[in-house]
């Protein structure tokens, strides 16, 4: 991260409000947790084909069976 950066915000920081510096930092907290989080996809090219066929068949029935309907009276 750079400095300059940090070193810039704080300085507009000082200039601003306690309540306007608390959304900032609320805002700030916000966008840490949007950052993405887990596994690039190159690392997980391993487990290619580890689930036998047959099952994947199994599962891709079971999803477009019971995930593939709209109940209209659920609401």
């Amino acid at each position: 991260m750079s400095t300059m950066v940090i070193d810039e915000i704080l300085d507009q920081l000082k200039f601003l409000p306690y309540e306007l510096q608390w959304r900032v930092l609320e805002f700030t907290r916000a966008l840490a947790l949007s950052v993405p989080r887990g596994v690039p996809g190159h690392r997980l090219l391993r487990f290619a084909g580890a689930i036998p066929l047959d099952d994947v068949h199994r599962m891709r029935q079971a999803i477009e069976q019971g995930c593939e309907q709209v109940d209209v009276n659920e609401w």
